[in-house]
């Protein structure tokens, strides 16, 4: 049975692919030295691994959890017969850190980038029958240039970082098409006006093409329409008939379906979705479709025993966005880590917000030559991800601190935010999460404070609007406010691992004690949201709510009844 066997790209699906995750040829290449030593055109490899789990996991049948500079991948594949004469690209999910890929001996493409899907043409490199591929992909998480996230770069898992990932660890794929195809599309949804906007790019020969877009829901087709290809562009204005929010609670989505034609003939098809929502602010408060929403996010880290980085299936996927449901949250923060696509879907069908997250941890953003490595990164972050309508977010940098002395800090974080603006203008975006802002739409702190009494005098309705333990070095002039990361109570039965402070003895006193910092931010008539830390235990680290095995450390539904009463500032 092959592993994670779902087609990975669930708002940009076509009829013609094929999975290449299951058993591949690997081997560790300590030295880096592989290609001098003709690793291209080894016939066998080493070992076995189960793509897509990285080695370090147990999932992969590899299990090595030390450093490694680079690993080679291997495995042969047949040219389904449909895909003859047709342009061929291979697709990776994600690999760390640096890729290079080879089709029958000819390498056919690089990519930097641990954290975002990419492809590439090999039409020219495939042939009818069997076929080789060979990836090889470096990695160094100790570079200073690298952006890891929680990735540690010690041999041992300390403190907030955990096992590494390293290579393919996001499902592989075949895909094939005609000359001229659909690369890429945007899809802007305007609810006040009960519009979608569909930008799509177009790549190949484009004389007489034309795109068509149906949407329908439930089944029921609520606009169609099409528009010339120009410039290898096309731009669709698609009104719809009837207008179904989605929300919080309410994943009211519609169906899109996207068609290339030339003269009448299919040229690409692509099977999308959308769902109509959008954000603002009113004072303090968070509107989605103009209802004020009180974000009550958990920390989610996406990390699993077996898999590390991947989840064992999809049903694991969708089965952590509704653990954080049974507790009473509504959203999460998808912590230093770009979350696969699949986990997006579900977010989508279950109507449950998330904020997208650059993982910067593994760079300084006073180091002049960081800014480039990662704002290639994050741009593609950006643009796999525009048009997932459960996003209502976006966090290039996290806990950023100190000064720079030149000013490099403060210019790469402004330098992030305008080019995350410049791409999406439809969602806020907070410069840094925890750290020192320089220019941001929301105002947000991390205040791991354990004492309810001082919690409550902190966030009292009639204190400063926010606590800020950086007062001096920044200075809140207004907008929006939450703290975006609190709690962390430890809970371990065995008293092995950490928290933040002073453990409770006693789970009565855990859950006196979320209650009382969860109610003080409930009680602040000033805050949009918070986010708890965090969903599950990961490794070391023993402030979940559940166990790293997923079990529930506690009742969810008493959990529930503290996190989801009506917030002061939904009153």
């Amino acid at each position: 049975m092959i592993p994670r066997p779902e087609y990975p790209r669930p708002q940009f699906v076509r009829e013609g692919w094929l999975n290449l995750n299951g058993q591949w040829g690997f081997e560790i290449d300590h030295g880096a030295s592989g290609r001098a030593r003709g690793l291209v055109n080894k016939e066998q490899l080493e070992r076995k691994i189960t793509v897509p789990f990285c080695p370090e996991s147990q999932l992969s049948g590899v299990g090595y959890t030390d450093f490694m500079a680079a690993v080679w991948y291997r495995r042969s594949f047949t040219l389904p017969r449909e895909a003859e004469g047709k342009r061929v690209f291979i697709n990776f999910g994600a690999v760390d850190y640096l890729c290079e890929v080879w089709i029958n001996g000819q390498s056919v493409g690089t990519h930097r980038g641990g954290y975002v899907g990419f492809q590439f043409e090999i039409t020219k490199a495939v042939h009818p029958g069997e076929n080789t591929v060979v990836v090889c992909a470096d990695d160094d998480t100790r570079s200073g240039r690298q952006p890891h996230g929680k990735q540690c770069n010690e041999y041992h898992s300390r403190g907030c970082d955990y096992t590494r990932t390293t290579g393919i660890w996001q499902t592989v794929w075949l895909e094939w098409t005609e000359q001229s195809r659909i690369e890429n599309v945007r899809l802007t949804p305007d609810a006040a006006n009960a519009s979608l906007l569909v930008e799509a790019e177009i790549d190949g020969p484009t004389d007489g093409l034309t795109l068509e877009a149906v949407a329908s829901f439930a089944g029921a087709v609520q606009a169609e329409a099409s528009a010339d290809v120009d410039g290898h562009a096309a731009r669709i204005l698609l009104l719809l008939e009837e207008t179904h929010l989605w929300n919080v609670g309410e994943p009211n989505l519609y169906d899109l379906k996207l068609t290339l034609t030339r003269e009448g003939e299919t040229v690409d098809a692509l099977q999308s979705y959308f769902g109509l929502r959008t954000i603002s602010f009113d004072g303090m408060k968070c509107l989605i479709n103009g209802k004020s929403v009180f974000q009550r996010l958990i920390l989610d880290q996406g990390f699993y025993p077996d898999g590390v980085y991947t989840a064992p299936t999809d049903a694991e996927l969708k089965a952590d966005i509704e653990r954080s449901m049974a507790m009473g949250f509504n959203g999460a923060r998808l912590h230093q880590k770009v979350f696969e696509q699949r986990f997006l879907y579900w977010a989508d069908h279950l109507g449950y917000i998330v904020w997208g997250e650059m993982p910067s941890w593994g760079v300084d953003p006073k180091d002049p030559w960081v800014l480039p490595i990662f704002l290639e990164e994050w741009l593609e972050a950006l643009r796999r991800d525009y048009s997932v309508p459960s996003i209502v977010g976006w966090c290039p940098w996290n806990e950023t601190w100190g000064e720079s002395g030149n000013g490099q800090r403060e210019a790469t974080q402004r330098l992030c935010y305008l080019a995350t603006k410049a791409v999406d203008r439809t969602r806020p975006c907070i410069d840094t999460s925890g750290g020192l802002h320089v220019v941001t739409d929301i105002y947000d702190t991390h205040d791991y404070e354990q004492s309810v009494e001082v919690y409550k005098e902190r966030y009292a309705p009639d204190a400063p609007v926010i606590y800020d333990r950086f007062e001096g070095r920044q200075r809140y002039t207004g907008g929006p406010v939450f703290v975006s990361e609190y709690g962390g109570i430890g809970w371990n039965p065995d008293g092995s691992g950490w928290g933040y402070g002073n453990g409770p003895k006693t789970e009565e006193e855990f859950i006196e004690r979320y209650r009382g910092l969860t109610d003080a931010l409930l009680d602040n008539p000033n805050h949009m949201g918070f986010c708890y830390t965090q969903l599950t235990d990961v490794e070391q680290e023993r402030n979940g709510l559940y166990y790293y095995d997923r079990r529930p450390k506690f009742d969810p539904a008493l959990i529930h009844d503290i996190t989801a009463r009506k917030a002061a500032i939904e009153e």
